[in-house]
């Protein structure tokens, strides 16, 4: 969950792909948007970081969601797939494209080589063909910070707000678990 630009709160899900041809019925209308993780441009390239079969079921899953958007972590290693996933994405029929600057939290903590900086992540981005009709966006560490993920084993996270690192795992109890500040402290 985050804020748009009018402060209010906006529902995703991020997701892999793998179930989301059979659960896509199930969001839709529960959800501002639904978006699919993508690390490569085909089979090879995705399935060697997200594993064997990960990019046919990513892709059916887009496809039984029209999906709102692909995103993919940006970092040294997919750096160069940019061009190819944005030209997927406007061919499976996605409505939009994220790169994610990758975060120096989680599995990103342990990758330090891989992390662009915020330069070099906006001139690879400046560098790419966009078709018509396809939105496209960098999310940079710097916009990165304060949003909540509810995980599917029910637990949740939260992103600082400076996004440097992740608050504790809990349990989701109620609707106060979800509730995010903007930088100025406000609800």
């Amino acid at each position: 969950m985050n804020h748009d630009d009018g402060g209010r709160s906006v529902v995703s899900v991020t997701t892999n792909g793998w179930h989301l041809a059979r659960r896509a019925r199930e969001l839709a209308g529960h959800v501002d948007a639904v978006r699919i993780s993508l690390d490569g441009p085909d089979p090879a390239r995705h399935d060697a970081i997200r594993g064997a079969g990960s990019f046919a079921r990513a892709t059916d899953g887009i496809r039984a969601a029209v999906a709102e958007g692909i995103q993919t972590v940006l970092m040294h290693r997919t750096a160069s797939d940019l061009q190819d996933l944005i030209d997927l994405a406007h061919g499976i029929g996605a409505g939009g494209f994220t790169a994610l600057q990758m975060l120096p939290i989680g599995a990103g903590a342990a990758l330090p080589a891989e992390m662009l900086t915020d330069d070099e992540a906006g001139l690879v981005f400046a560098a790419l063909r966009v078709p018509a009709g396809l939105r496209v966006r960098l999310r940079t560490r710097d916009a990165a910070g304060n949003f909540t993920v509810i995980r599917a084993d029910g637990r949740v996270w939260r992103n600082t707000l400076n996004a440097l690192n992740i608050g504790g795992v809990h349990p989701l109890r109620g609707a106060a678990d979800l509730i995010l500040t903007s930088r100025d402290g406000t609800v």
